[in-house]
C-alpha cells in the first residue's frame, strides 16, 4: 500500500508547530504579548488540521481598483489575512483508514476492510483516467477518449488545463504522488492567466479559483497562491454594473466584461465561498465586497412567494422572470448560503436567514410526493408546477442533510428526513434504468416515476450530484446503505463509462446498446470520483466541521470564529 507524503513546505515555518497544552499556549501568548511581537494565534488542533493567521508585516492591505486594477491604501487599517492551514498529513489519515479497516471490531473486520479494497479501487479508476488524459490531451481542458484528443472547452475563454487545475487536490488527497507533481509543474510552466475570449465568470470561479486555492490550502505550495491571486483580479471587471450583479462572462486579458441581458442566479450566487478567501490570502477587502453587495441587492429585491427566480437584469437589478428551480440555473447558489454560514465558522447569520428562509419556500411551493411515495423537488414556472427533477438538483439531499444540524431543534429531524427521502429519489432514478445510472432530468408525470421518458433527457455525463448526497448522508448518519449505493454506481461506472482510452459518458442510460458522449468530464475527476472516495474513507479525511466543499467539490477551510480578518470586518461593518 502507496503511502505519500509530500514534504514540508517553506511557507510554514517550523518554529510555527510548537506542542503546548492550552494553559501552557495562553501563558506563551501573553509572554510573546508583552515582548512586542506579531500576533500569533495557536488554535488547538482538531484532525490533524491547524490553521494559522498572522499579522501582516504591512499593517495596510493593498486594495485592488476593479476597474483599472491598481493599487490604493485602504482607508481602514485591515491587516489579518489567511495565510492558510497546515500542509495536511494526507498519508497519516490515509494510514489511519487503513489501519480502522484491518482493526476494526472483530464483527466489522470484514465491512472495513470492504472499504480499503473499494477506496483502492476509486484511486485505481483516477490514476487511469489521469494516465488517459496525460496521453490523449494533456494540457487541454478536458479528454475525448473515443477519438483521442482534447476537447478546448470555449466556456473557459482560452484557459487551459481544466482537467489538470480541477484534479490537483483530488490527486494529492488520494496519494497519486507522481501524478500530482506533474499537475503542480504544468500549473507552474503553462498556466497562462492573460487569455482572450469570453470566460464563464461561473465555470472560472469554480473550477480554477476553487481547485488553486484547495490546492494551496492542502499543500502550502506558494505557486498556487500566486495563481489564484492573479486569477482573481482578473475576474472583477465582471462586476462592473449598475448593481454589481456580475456578467455572466469576462475577458480574461482585456479587462473587459461582454455583457449579457440576463445574470443566472447559480453563476453570480456562486462566488462567496471563492472570493471571501481570496479576501483573506489578499488582504483585500474587494472580492468580499462584491460578493456581499450580490447578497445585499438580492434581500432588498421581492421574491415571489419567497422563491428566488433564476435570471436577474444586471443593469435594471429586476428579475428577468419567475421560473425556479434547485437544479439547473439556480442549484448552487442555495448550497453556498448554508456553506458561506458553515465557512464563517458559523457567524455569518445574514446567509444563515437567508438559507433557512429559502427552504421553507422551497418545502412549501417545491417540495412534492409522487402518486408511489417518492419525494422530489418540482420546478416552478410562473406559479405552475413542472413535475421534473434534474440530476443537477440531486446535490440537495446533502445539501439538506448538511444544513439540518443548524436550524431551529424542532426542524432538525424533518429537515434530516426530507435530506435523506430526496436521496432515496435520487438512487431511485439510477435503480430504474438497466445501466443503474441515472438520466439528466427524470419526471413525475404522465405516468412516471423517476424515470425519463424523453429521449433527449436520458444521458448521464459522468455527474457527481448522486454520491455527493450519498457522501454527505453516510458522514451524517453512518447508515451503511449510503456506501451500498456508492458502490453500485461505482460498478456501474466502471461496467458502461469505462473505455480503453478514458471514461465517458453515455448518451441513453435505458439503452441496451451504450453509445458514449466521448468526454471525459474535468468534473469527473473534481468531484465524482473524490466524493467516492470520501464516501469509503475514514471521517478524519477532511472532516466537515474543518472544511467545506465548493460546488466543484474543492475543499475550503472553515475560517475560526475567534479571529477578526477581513471577510468579518465586512461582515460586522
Amino acid at each position: 500500500t502507496l503511502v505519500f507524503n509530500l514534504p514540508k513546505f517553506s511557507h510554514v515555518s517550523k518554529t510555527s508547530f510548537v506542542v503546548l497544552r492550552l494553559p501552557q499556549t495562553f501563558l506563551f501568548l501573553l509572554f510573546i504579548g508583552s515582548l512586542g511581537f506579531g500576533a500569533l494565534f495557536f488554535l488547538p488542533e482538531t484532525s490533524r488540521l491547524k490553521r494559522i493567521f498572522q499579522h501582516n508585516s504591512d499593517n495596510s492591505a493593498v486594495i485592488t481598483d476593479s476597474v483599472n486594477g491598481q493599487s490604493a491604501r485602504p482607508s481602514s487599517p485591515i491587516g489579518y489575512g489567511l495565510i492558510g492551514a497546515a500542509p495536511l498529513d494526507i498519508g497519516v489519515l490515509r494510514m489511519k483508514s487503513q489501519l480502522s479497516s484491518s482493526n476494526g471490531k472483530q464483527t466489522n473486520n470484514n465491512k472495513e476492510s470492504s472499504q480499503g479494497t473499494r477506496r483502492e479501487k476509486v484511486k485505481e479508476m483516477m490514476k487511469f483516467a489521469w494516465d488517459n488524459y496525460k496521453r490523449y490531451a494533456w494540457g487541454e481542458n478536458e479528454l475525448r477518449p473515443l477519438s483521442r484528443n482534447g476537447n478546448d472547452g470555449r466556456t473557459f475563454g482560452g484557459l487551459r488545463g481544466a482537467s489538470i487545475v480541477d484534479s490537483l487536490d483530488t490527486l494529492y488527497i488520494m496519494g497519486l504522488g507522481e501524478e500530482y507533481q506533474e499537475a503542480k509543474e504544468w500549473v507552474e510552466n503553462n498556466l497562462n492567466l492573460k487569455v482572450g475570449g469570453e470566460a464563464s465568470l461561473f465555470e472560472v470561479n469554480i473550477r480554477y479559483v476553487g481547485g488553486l486555492l484547495s490546492a494551496y490550502y492542502l499543500t502550502g505550495e506558494e505557486v498556487f497562491k500566486r495563481k489564484v491571486v492573479e486569477l482573481g483580479r482578473n475576474l472583477l471587471p465582471a462586476f462592473n454594473t449598475p448593481t454589481g450583479i456580475p456578467h455572466g462572462v469576462v475577458n480574461l486579458a482585456g479587462w473587459v466584461a461582454f455583457p449579457r441581458r440576463s445574470s443566472v442566479l447559480a453563476e453570480f450566487g456562486t462566488l462567496h465561498l471563492e472570493f471571501v478567501h481570496l479576501s483573506e490570502l489578499t488582504s483585500d477587502p474587494i472580492y468580499t465586497e462584491k460578493v456581499m453587495n450580490i447578497r445585499k441587492h438580492l434581500n432588498q429585491l421581492d421574491k415571489p412567494r419567497g422563491l428566488y427566480p433564476n435570471a436577474l437584469n444586471p443593469v435594471s437589478g429586476n428579475w428577468e422572470q419567475h421560473y425556479v428551480s434547485i437544479g439547473a440555473l439556480g442549484d448552487s447558489f442555495y448550497e453556498y448560503l448554508i456553506k458561506s454560514y458553515l465557512m464563517s465558522d458559523r457567524t455569518d447569520e445574514v446567509a444563515k436567514r437567508m438559507y433557512y428562509a429559502a427552504l421553507e419556500a422551497i418545502e412549501n411551493n417545491l417540495v412534492q410526493r409522487s402518486p408511489g411515495g417518492l419525494i422530489y423537488v418540482a420546478e416552478w414556472r410562473g406559479g405552475i408546477l413542472d413535475h421534473r427533477m434534474g440530476h443537477l438538483a440531486c446535490f440537495s439531499g446533502g445539501m439538506i442533510g448538511i444544513g439540518a444540524e443548524h436550524g431551529s431543534p424542532e426542524t432538525r429531524q424533518h429537515q434530516l428526513d426530507l435530506a435523506a427521502n430526496i436521496t432515496h429519489t435520487c438512487h431511485e432514478s439510477y435503480r430504474r434504468t438497466p445501466t443503474k445510472l441515472g438520466p439528466e432530468v427524470f419526471r413525475f408525470d404522465d405516468g412516471a416515476e423517476a424515470t425519463a421518458p424523453r429521449v433527449n433527457e436520458r444521458q448521464y455525463i459522468l455527474r457527481p450530484e448522486v454520491v455527493e448526497s450519498y457522501m454527505y448522508m453516510w458522514r451524517l448518519t453512518h447508515d451503511p446503505k449510503y456506501r451500498e449505493w456508492g458502490w453500485e454506481a461505482l460498478e456501474a461506472l466502471e461496467r458502461h463509462c469505462r473505455l480503453a482510452t478514458g471514461f465517458s459518458g453515455i448518451i441513453d442510460v435505458y439503452g441496451h446498446i451504450i453509445q458514449h458522449d466521448n468526454l471525459q468530464q474535468s468534473f469527473f475527476l473534481a468531484e465524482t470520483l473524490k466524493y467516492l472516495y470520501l464516501l469509503f474513507s475514514d471521517d478524519d479525511l477532511l472532516p466537515l466541521k474543518d472544511w467545506v466543499f465548493n460546488t466543484e467539490a474543492h475543499p475550503l477551510p472553515v475560517i475560526p470564529r475567534n479571529l477578526r480578518h477581513i471577510s468579518m470586518w465586512i461582515l460586522l461593518n
